[in-house]
C-alpha cells in the first residue's frame, strides 16, 4: 500500500526573500540615523552625500566589474536612480511643510500602486492572496500613520508626497524589470552615482545652504552610505527572483521595524500603531500561504532565462 504525498503549505521564505527581509529591518533602522543628521544638514545635501558615498562603496568593491559596463546597464541605472531620487526627494520636499503622520499615510500608497501600475503598463495582474496581503499591507500602513494622517487637501507638499509615492513604486518595478539582464554590482554603481548627482543638483533650486564640517556628518554619510550600497545590492540581486508585489509586501515592514528601533530607544507606539504593524506581518504571510505549485507567473517571475550574478 502506498502513501499519498500530501500537499504541504509554502511557508518558508526563499534565500532572496530573506534578504530583502534583512535589509528592511536594516532600512527600518536607518531612520534614527537620518534624524541626527538632520541636526547638521540639510536634506538633500545630506542625501546626496550618503548616496555618493554608497556609490564609492560598491565601486570599490567593483572595479573589476566596472570595466564592463554597457549602455543597457548606464541605462537601466539612470533610470533607477531617477526614480530613488524624485522617491526621497520629492518625500523630503513635502516633508517641510506637511507633518510625517501626513507624509507616512501618503507614502502608504506605493504598497498598491506597485500591482496597480504593473496590470496597467505591463499587463501582470496579481493573484488573489497576494491581493488580500496588499490590502492589510496598506491598511497596517495606514494604522501606523496615525488618525491625523487621513487629513488631505492636495497642498504643495501633500502633492509633492503623492508623486514621490509613484516614484517608489516605480523603483521597485524598475529593478525587477532590469533584474537577471545586468550585472548586479555595475548596475549599482551607476543609480547609486546617478542619485548623489541629482540630490546634489536639487540643493540650490530647494535653498538648502551647504553644512560646516562635522564628525557627525561625515560619521552618519559613512555609515548610511554602506547602509545604502547593501540595501541597493541586495534589493538588484534579490528582485531577479521575487515579483515587485512580493517584494512590496516585504519592503512594507519597514517602519514595523523602524517603531521596533524607535521602541527600543525609548519612543512608544500607540495601541492602533500596534494593530498596524501586526497587520503588515499577517500580509506578508498570508501572500505566501498557498499550495506548493500553485504560485502564478505574476507571483513568481521565471528564472530560467535570467543572469546568475552573485552578491
Amino acid at each position: 500500500m502506498t502513501s499519498t504525498p500530501s500537499r504541504a503549505i509554502r511557508f518558508p521564505l526563499s534565500r532572496a526573500e530573506a534578504v530583502l527581509v534583512l535589509i528592511t529591518l536594516i532600512w527600518g533602522g536607518t531612520f534614527l540615523l537620518v534624524q541626527q543628521a538632520m541636526s547638521v544638514s540639510g536634506p538633500m545635501f545630506f542625501v546626496g552625500l550618503r548616496f555618493a558615498a554608497a556609490a564609492c562603496i560598491v565601486a570599490l568593491f567593483s572595479l573589476r566589474h566596472l570595466r564592463g559596463l554597457t549602455l543597457f546597464e548606464l541605462r537601466a541605472g539612470t533610470f533607477i536612480g531617477t526614480a530613488i531620487m524624485l522617491g526621497y526627494g520629492l518625500q523630503t520636499i513635502g516633508l517641510q511643510s506637511i507633518p510625517s503622520s501626513q507624509s507616512a499615510f501618503i507614502t502608504a500608497l506605493y504598497v498598491p500602486f506597485v500591482p496597480l501600475l504593473q496590470w496597467l503598463f505591463m499587463g501582470k495582474r496579481p493573484g488573489l492572496l497576494p491581493s488580500i496581503g496588499i490590502m492589510l499591507a496598506f491598511t497596517g500602513l495606514m494604522l501606523l500613520s496615525g488618525p491625523n494622517g487621513a487629513s488631505l487637501d492636495f497642498s504643495p507638499g501633500e502633492i509633492a508626497t503623492l508623486i514621490s509615492t509613484v516614484a517608489i513604486a516605480a523603483e521597485i518595478i524598475l529593478i525587477s524589470s532590469f533584474a537577471g539582464r545586468v550585472d548586479v554590482r555595475r548596475v549599482t554603481v551607476v543609480q547609486l552615482a546617478i542619485t548623489a548627482l541629482l540630490a546634489f543638483t536639487m540643493v540650490l533650486p530647494t535653498g538648502e545652504t551647504l553644512p560646516e564640517f562635522s564628525w557627525l556628518l561625515l560619521a552618519s554619510a559613512l555609515g548610511l552610505g554602506a547602509a545604502s550600497a547593501a540595501i541597493q545590492v541586495a534589493m538588484n540581486w534579490a528582485q531577479k527572483s521575487v515579483s515587485p508585489t512580493r517584494a512590496t509586501l516585504i519592503y512594507a515592514g519597514e517602519p514595523v521595524w523602524a517603531g521596533i528601533f524607535g521602541r527600543i530607544a525609548g519612543e512608544r507606539l500607540p495601541g492602533l500603531a500596534l494593530l498596524g504593524g501586526a497587520l503588515i506581518v499577517a500580509a506578508v504571510i498570508i501572500s505566501e500561504w498557498k499550495p506548493k505549485g500553485r504560485a502564478t507567473k505574476a507571483d513568481r517571475p521565471a528564472l530560467a532565462d535570467q543572469a546568475t550574478d552573485g552578491l
